[in-house]
This record gives structure tokens, C-alpha cells and sequence, in this order.
């Protein structure tokens, strides 16, 4: 039972809420008008369904005003929200079926604007169920307006299914791609203010955002992929303003009252997108990095474009990684010409000290370069080709215009310069003490030394030299003044003696000539200051042989001090053949004379038989100078190795199938001097012995040791390169074995 006291504390409650219901009035008239505002204020908030065209009620609204009053003088507003709200809970299914209605139509054929009208019709339901402020302000203000738009978006965001968001993607896509059409920007007004009001634009920023991401990208690569001979960054920039930036004051300047405003509202995003313009075209740039370097100079507008997307874009990494894969896969291998290597070397260097002027990117892509053409045996002559002007195609690794500079040695830190600048963060140990700016300078310095230079410059100039037809060493003189600035006169002083033998070959000639007419015309050289000759045996026949004995007993008669020791094998000889119906002229090398020199003693020879009257030839050689008449039509195959000699021509009738071994035309040929490699090769082979003696007395040793112990002997001067190409070659000939670094003679 309840005491007195909570008897009279429960009847003075009831009273009180009894006096603010009925408010003062006669009986329970009070309590009937708050019972009739309730149900009136209840059903006018009541969410109704929009395609019932009967649940439309049109209401008194002096009525429905007066109801609120009365509630709200009765103090029971905040109760009136709650059941607002159940009951907005209690409907969200015409919702829920009008979302389900419309996506299922975008599923089947993904018309964006389908999206756009369910969020239209989201938008005609959060308005109609929207309670009216202006009766409920009185007393809540924006609390239940707040209270509705929280739980409307959120059952809203509760039903959405996942192409919905794919929807909205869409839709956001089509307003950009819209975005210079006049006519759509009321469309896209509206839009956007409808996503506002769902408050769609800060669920779907980051969808957004990526829109505008993709659209940049798939601009940039439509645009600026392959266009590599004018600036693409202005044009660019261009485009964001004329197309982005109106683009994004919708979705991220909306309430602006004015430029500045907007401008500052659209600052992040703004620079975000900046941001990823650069980022897609140094993407894009670094990608076709090694084919830009093929078009240079033609492609330096894009150079620069990659040079200040990098300034923006921390991507110099990237740039090295993907430039080294491509310079692996399409440059060093077997594959690519020497002349290939070297080209798109000297491409990479001015390409990116127009990237990077420090030089830092340009030394992390070398290395590889720089290492495999250490590598290759035809580095030095193609370099040194390039040098004099004998280049095999047009491109040449210098430019005409440059000036000629002394080779350039690696730069000592001087911290006392007022213009010193540390080196930059992403810089190599190595990186200072490799750093020329000279191409030539950087091209020699992938040697340790300049001493090859200088010896295949020699055997190149010996080759040029005897190959001379007109006798006119200009250019070569040029050449070697050229080479003097460049390598210093000392290291040049060979070349002036072999131009200085040529001088005097040309005065000695003329001089035994005025003696005694001959029509040999030799080319006179010293012996030690010339590189090796390859040597051979050959003896020329007939009427050559008794030509070189009458020129060398005038010549001693002139030089009684010196004697000729001819090199039968090496020059040129213009002969005129008469046959019985025809005179033949031809330009031929001594062997191809020689040979046919013997067929005017008889008609028919065998390969064999030829040999043995010219000397030491080897047979291919042999079945090549034969070759040669045979397709002049001067000789005919009448069996396998058996040749004759055609003095009245015979009728073609079918051009025969070339015999194995046989080069049909003429063809010329530098003179066989012997080059670098072979003169290293078997002055390495003296130091074979050293090395056996080493490896049989103290076993196994490294290639330090070796090489340490070999610089104790006389004229030792090889590096450690060198050595470690000749043991490989002996390993392949089986002589020496290595394991874990340490060599040993084979078994």
C-alpha cells in the first residue's frame, strides 16, 4: 500500500499536468482542444506517401497554426518529435522501394541520368516529409529540422546499394564532361544543390575527387603521349582553368558570395589536382623517357616539361629505375651496334643535364652504360672513329660546333670557393669525382687510362693513312691538330711521325721515279714508329716481283743506309688485262693480282696449285680473290677447285649459284693493321708464364693478388679490367679454373 505522502505527491503532479493541459478551462474543455490540436498537429507531420495521389490532404493552415500553439503552450513539442520521428521510421520503405525502383532500371543499362532523377525524387521526399519551421519554430527552432535530417539520411545511407555510389560516379563524370555546355549548367546547378541537401557531396568527396583525378589523366595521355616537340604544361594549365576549375565550384565552392572566397575555398582540392597533372604527365614523360632520348634534339621541349614536373613531383627515383629497365632491355645486349650504345649515351647525357644540370640523375643512369661498354672490344675504335671524322653513317657522338677542349680531369673539391655548393641530397659517393661536363672528356673517362685512346688512334690512322688513294693527307693533319688540343702534343707525337713517313714516302717516289720510271708506286714507312702489320709469307709472281727488285736497288742506291722489306700482301693494284676479245680494267688487292698474274702462264689451275706458287694464304682467302675474277666473268669453276681462264667470253645463259666461300663484286678493305685488342692479347700472353709460375707455386689466388705481384714485372701496364678479360679467355681454353674468387690451373 502507498503512504499518505506518495499518495499526495502522485494527485499534485496529476493536478498540475491536468491545469497545463486544460489550461484554466471550465471543466475539461481545455484538455478536448489539446486532444483535437494533437491529432490535427500529429496528422499534418505525418509522413505521407508521394505516389498515393489520395493520402494528399489539403489543411487549414490558420488551423494547423493553432494546434502548434496549443501544444506548445502545453509544453509538449519535444514529445510531438518523437512521434514525428517513429512515425518517419515507420515509412522509410516508400523510400527504400522508390531507390530499389530506380536502380534496378540503372542496372540494366547504366544511364547516369537515371541516377539523376532518384536523386531528384530523394529530394521531392525530404521536402515533402520535412516539417514545416515556421509552425514548429516557436519553441524547438532547428532542433527537430536537425533531428529529421539525421535520421532521413541516415536510413537514406542505410538502403543505397553499392552501384549506387558506381551511379553517382557516373553522374559526376557526365557534369564534368558537360561543363563547356551552357545548356547544362542550370541541370548541374540543380544537381548539385540536390546533393547538398542529401548532403551526398561529403559522403562522395573522395569519389568525386577521383573523378576529377581520372579525367585529368585520361586528358593528359589523349593529349600529350608521343607529342614530344612542343611544351605541353602551358596548354595544360590552360585546360584546368578553362575546364576544371569551373567544374569544381560546385562541388567544393558552393556558398561562396564571391571570387576570393570561392578561390580560397577551392585552394586544397585545387592544388591537389595541380599536383596530379604534374604527377601524370612526369608518370607518362618517365615512361617514353628512353624513346624522348631517341628524338633528342627534337624532343627537348618535352625535357623541359619533365624537368619542372619533377621540381613539383618527387619522382627523380622512378625517372632512374625506369630508364635503367629500358636502357637493359632495349640497349645493352648483344643485339644493338656498338655505334647504337654509344649514340644514345651521348643522347642520355645531354638529355638529362637538361633534367638534372647537378648531373646526379645522369650519373645513376650511366654506371650501367658506362660498364657495359667497358665491356664491348669495339668501344675504343668507334669512339675514336667519331673522333676523326670516320664514322660509318652521318650521326656522329660530337657536334661540329662545339668547341675543341683539352680532356677535362675530375674536379677537386675547393671549399674555399665562395660559389661552393654541397652536393645534392641524392647524390652518389662517387658522384663529384665523376662529374665532366665535356662529352669527349666523359666518353674517354669509362677507361681508366687515355694510353688506349692514344694506341687505337694510331692503328686508326695507320689504316686511314695506307688506304690513301690520292695521296692528300689534309685532312688527316687536321685531324691529328684536332686530337693535339684534346690529348696534349706529347701523346700525339707518333701520329706526326707516321704523317712525316708519308711526306717523305712521296719524295723518295718521286725521286726513284726520276732515276728509273716504274709504275709501282710504294708507300714507305718506319717500322717502329708504325703499329704492327698483320704478316705473310705471300710471294708475288711474274712481272710483280721483278717490279718490287728494281725499285728496291734504286731505292738502296738512294738510301744506301736502309733496306725495303716489302709487305707484298697490304696496297692496291690497277691492272689492264688483255684477252683476245676484250680489255678488262680492274682495281684489285695484290692476292686477286697475283692470282690472275699466274694464269697468263696457263689456262687451267687448281686452288692447291695457286697456293703453293703465292706462299702462305689460307684457303678462304684464296676461294675469295678467285671470287673475284669468277664474277668479273674472267674465270670459270670447271670443277670443284679447279679454275680456268676465259680468253674469249663466253654467252650467260643462267646465272649460277655462287660457291660456298666465294664473295661475287669488288669490295675494299682497310689495311690489316693489327688493332689494340690483338696487340694486348699477345703482349698478355708473354705474362702467361708469370701467372702459371704464380698459380703452381702458391695454388690459389684472387685477382688482387695477381695483379699485384704482376706489376713487379718489367712493362707490366695492364689494369685490373684487363686481366680479368684475359683469365676468362683462359678459363674457356681450359687453362685455369675459379671458384669463390680464387683462381687456379686447370687440370
Amino acid at each position: 500500500m502507498a503512504s499518505n505522502a506518495v499518495r499526495a505527491q502522485v494527485a499534485a503532479k496529476w493536478q498540475d499536468s491536468f491545469a497545463r493541459l486544460n489550461r484554466s478551462e471550465p471543466g475539461i474543455s481545455g484538455l478536448m482542444a489539446f486532444s483535437d490540436a494533437w491529432t490535427l498537429a500529429t496528422e499534418f507531420l505525418k509522413p505521407r506517401d508521394l505516389n498515393d495521389l489520395k493520402s494528399r490532404r489539403q489543411y487549414d493552415m490558420r488551423r494547423v497554426r493553432m494546434a502548434f500553439d496549443i501544444i506548445n503552450k502545453c509544453r509538449r513539442l519535444p514529445v510531438m518529435m518523437e512521434v514525428f520521428l517513429e512515425d518517419l521510421h515507420k515509412s522509410q520503405h516508400l523510400i527504400a522501394r522508390e531507390v530499389e525502383s530506380h536502380m534496378n532500371l540503372y542496372s540494366e543499362n547504366s544511364d547516369p541520368e537515371i541516377v539523376r532523377a532518384l536523386i531528384s525524387r530523394l529530394v521531392e521526399w525530404y521536402n515533402a516529409w520535412k516539417p514545416p519551421a515556421e509552425q514548429v519554430v516557436l519553441s524547438l527552432g532547428q532542433t527537430i529540422i536537425s533531428a529529421y535530417t539525421l535520421a532521413f539520411q541516415t536510413h537514406l545511407f542505410s538502403i543505397l546499394p553499392a552501384s549506387f555510389a558506381r551511379g553517382v560516379k557516373s553522374l559526376v563524370a557526365a557534369t564534368l564532361l558537360d561543363t563547356a555546355s551552357l545548356s547544362s549548367d542550370h541541370r548541374d546547378s540543380a544537381l548539385w544543390h540536390a546533393f547538398d541537401t542529401l548532403s551526398l557531396i561529403e559522403r562522395y568527396e573522395t569519389l568525386t575527387t577521383s573523378v576529377g583525378y581520372e579525367y585529368i589523366e585520361s586528358h593528359v595521355h589523349e593529349t600529350s603521349a608521343g607529342v614530344w616537340s612542343e611544351p605541353m604544361l602551358p596548354k595544360l594549365r590552360a585546360w584546368m582553368l578553362e575546364k576544371i576549375v569551373p567544374w569544381m565550384i560546385w562541388p567544393f565552392a558552393r556558398g561562396a558570395t564571391n571570387a576570393e572566397e570561392a578561390k580560397t575555398m577551392m585552394q586544397g582540392v585545387g592544388s591537389r589536382f595541380d599536383f596530379h597533372m604534374h604527377k601524370t604527365l612526369c608518370d607518362l614523360r618517365t615512361k617514353e623517357i628512353f624513346d624522348i632520348i631517341v628524338d633528342f634534339p627534337d624532343s627537348v621541349p618535352a625535357l623541359h616539361d619533365l624537368k619542372e614536373c619533377l621540381q613539383r613531383v618527387d619522382q627523380r627515383a622512378e625517372l632512374v629505375q625506369s630508364l635503367r629497365r629500358a636502357n637493359r632491355k632495349r640497349l645493352l645486349h648483344p643485339g644493338a651496334d656498338t655505334k647504337d650504345i654509344l649514340l644514345q649515351y651521348v643522347s642520355t647525357i645531354k638529355c638529362l643535364r637538361i633534367v638534372d644540370p647537378p648531373g646526379v640523375l645522369l650519373f645513376k643512369v650511366a654506371d650501367p652504360i658506362r660498364r657495359y661498354l667497358r665491356c664491348r672490344p669495339d668501344t675504343i675504335r668507334c669512339i675514336v672513329a667519331s673522333l676523326v671524322g670516320d664514322g660509318e653513317s652521318g650521326d656522329s657522338l660530337i657536334d661540329d660546333n662545339e668547341p675543341i677542349h683539352p680532356l677535362q680531369q675530375p674536379e677537386v673539391e675547393n671549399y674555399a670557393d665562395p660559389e661552393w655548393t654541397p652536393e645534392p641530397v641524392d647524390a652518389g659517393p662517387d658522384f663529384r669525382a665523376n662529374k665532366t661536363s665535356d662529352i669527349i672528356s666523359t666518353l674517354v673517362s669509362i677507361y681508366d687510362s687515355k694510353d688506349l685512346f692514344i694506341k687505337e688512334l694510331q692503328v686508326l690512322l695507320a689504316q686511314r693513312l695506307l688506304a690513301l688513294k690520292d695521296g692528300n693527307l689534309d685532312r688527316e693533319r687536321r685531324n691529328v691538330e684536332i686530337l693535339k688540343i684534346r690529348f696534349g702534343e706529347s701523346a700525339l707525337q707518333v701520329c706526326e711521325v707516321m704523317l712525316r713517313d708519308m711526306t717523305d714516302s712521296r719524295r723518295i717516289d718521286q725521286h726513284v721515279q726520276s732515276q728509273k720510271p716504274s709504275v709501282m708506286h710504294p708507300t714507305i714507312i718506319s717500322r717502329h714508329f708504325w703499329p704492327a702489320l698483320e704478316a705473310s709469307d705471300m710471294v708475288m709472281p711474274g712481272q710483280f716481283q721483278t717490279l718490287q727488285e728494281q725499285y728496291a736497288k734504286e731505292f738502296s742506291t738512294f738510301k744506301p743506309d736502309k733496306v725495303l722489306r716489302w709487305h707484298p700482301h697490304l696496297g692496291r693494284i690497277q691492272l689492264e688485262l688483255e684477252l683476245d676479245d676484250r680489255t678488262v680494267e680492274a682495281d684489285v688487292p695484290p692476292l686477286e693480282a697475283a692470282f690472275i698474274e699466274l694464269f697468263s702462264e696457263k689456262n687451267t689451275w687448281t686452288v692447291d696449285e695457286l697456293i703453293a706458287r703465292v706462299g702462305t694464304v689460307t684457303r678462304s682467302a684464296a676461294l675469295k680473290a678467285l671470287g673475284t675474277w669468277v664474277g668479273m666473268r674472267l674465270l670459270k669453276e670447271d670443277s670443284e677447285n679447279v679454275f680456268r681462264l676465259l680468253s674469249v667470253a663466253e654467252d650467260v645463259t643462267e646465272d649460277p649459284a655462287p660457291k660456298i666461300g666465294m664473295t661475287v663484286g669488288l669490295w675494299e678493305e682497310l689495311p690489316p693493321v693489327i688493332s689494340v685488342q690483338q696487340q694486348q692479347a699477345e703482349q698478355m700472353r708473354v705474362y702467361w708464364k708469370f701467372i702459371e709460375g704464380m698459380l703452381t707455386n702458391l695454388g690459389s689466388l684472387g685477382l688482387d693478388r695477381i695483379q699485384a705481384m704482376l706489376k713487379l714485372a718489367a712493362g707490366y701496364d695492364r689494369t685490373i679490367e684487363q686481366l680479368a678479360s684475359f683469365m676468362e679467355a683462359a678459363k674457356r681454353e681450359g687453362l685455369v679454373t675459379v671458384k669463390d674468387g680464387l683462381w687456379k690451373l686447370g687440370k
